[in-house]
């Protein structure tokens, strides 16, 4: 998912936390210091995960995906992923779409590792149980994966992005008022593109099946974004009316921040970029949603990843750890998947949260949240 905006950049210290990240796998991201330089190990002073042990296929804990995914990949059989879909329905729909999600991600991933060959068991899932609406929802998303990974310059990419929208509608047929369909269809119309007028229609379809689904807006709001067809005013706007308009303990309060993050610049070299009020406001939104959504809320962990982010670069670090001790063990989310590696850069910004909560610099959102 990418997604929000604003215009500088980073305190020096932030500046130094980008570059350590960039460095991909290097030395001693995993591993803060303290007073004294001395080093302060993550899984043994903290409690937290090692960095090659971060599941990067979940944002956060999904037990029974997680089992899934494991019998998918080792036995090569949909049918542990159709039973899950099919347990996972009415009133869930956020779960829904995040386990759709993965299992595509699974198959393209899979895919990519071995062309050709990779991801036959969803093949053989849609050809074998054609009117599974599950099958058809997982197929859709891995179509759009697929038209990413070749890229719009590619022959085939409207092909495939046709051939997504086909199966979609598909999906609606065989499951009449779930918002899913749709939610993936949001992803077509973004790279086809939709007319305004178009995508418009395709939202106000989507928004009455789910009017508080966080993971349809983040994808409506990629569309709105200026990276897309629409601009950084568009995106903001878009962002602000669904916060302000979302009942107390929806976690629309924090699509701002999926805002900002996707209208950064490309090079932050302004101090105080990550203490602006334009920044401040966003933090202030999603720290708000988080602590009055639900704890099972499925796009929980989505939001506390970015808050981590940047909580990091505006050096509160006592409440990035915070953040951390909620998601840590899984980094399949914004902004860590973004990057070539996943593990890699969570690990960076969690020693860095670590090194400056040692140094005295930004206290614990309470005294008992932390070690």
């Amino acid at each position: 998912m990418e997604i929000l905006f604003v215009l500088m950049a980073v305190a020096m210290f932030g500046w130094v936390a980008a570059t350590l990240v960039r460095s991909r796998g290097g030395g001693g991201l995993g591993v803060g210091r303290g007073r004294g330089g001395a080093p302060i190990d993550p899984a043994g002073a903290y409690g937290f995960v090692p960095v090659e042990q971060l599941d990067i296929r979940l944002p956060g804990p999904d037990p029974q995906l997680a089992e899934v995914l494991d019998e998918v990949m080792s036995d090569h059989d949909w049918h542990p992923a159709a039973r899950l879909l099919a347990l996972t329905g009415s009133g869930e729909w956020e779960l829904r779409w995040q386990r759709v999600q993965t299992l595509a991600g699974a198959a393209a991933y899979e895919l990519a590792q071995k062309p050709g060959e990779g991801g036959g068991w969803l093949r053989a899932w849609r050809a074998e149980a054609p009117k599974d609406a599950g099958g058809a929802e997982v197929f859709a998303e891995f179509l759009i994966r697929q038209a990413w990974m070749s890229g719009p310059e590619a022959a085939d990419y409207r092909i495939i992005l046709e051939e997504a929208r086909k199966v979609a509608d598909e999906a609606k047929l065989l499951s009449p008022g779930s918002p899913i369909p749709y939610i993936i269809e949001l992803a077509v119309a973004r790279g086809l593109p939709y007319r305004q007028a178009d995508f418009e229609e395709l939202w106000a379809q989507t928004e009455s099946r789910a009017p508080q689904h966080m993971g349809a807006h983040l994808a409506a709001l990629l569309y709105a974004c200026e990276k897309w067809h629409g601009s950084r005013d568009a995106a903001y706007d878009f962002a602000e009316r669904s916060a302000g308009s979302a009942p107390e303990g929806s976690l629309l309060p924090a699509l701002p921040l999926f805002a900002v993050y996707e209208h950064l610049p490309e090079a932050n070299m302004v101090q105080g970029l990550y203490q602006s009020a334009v920044v401040e406001q966003a933090i202030a939104g999603a720290l708000y949603a988080v602590s009055h959504a639900p704890a099972d809320h499925p796009m929980l962990p989505h939001v506390r990843h970015l808050l981590v982010w940047f909580l990091v670069r505006a050096e509160r670090y006592g409440e990035a750890l915070e953040q951390i001790r909620h998601v840590d063990g899984h980094v399949g989310a914004v902004p860590w998947s973004y990057g070539e590696n996943p593990a890699g850069e969570y690990a960076a910004y969690r020693a860095l949260a670590i090194a400056g909560r040692e140094g005295g610099r930004g206290m614990p959102t309470t005294r008992d949240s932390l070690p």
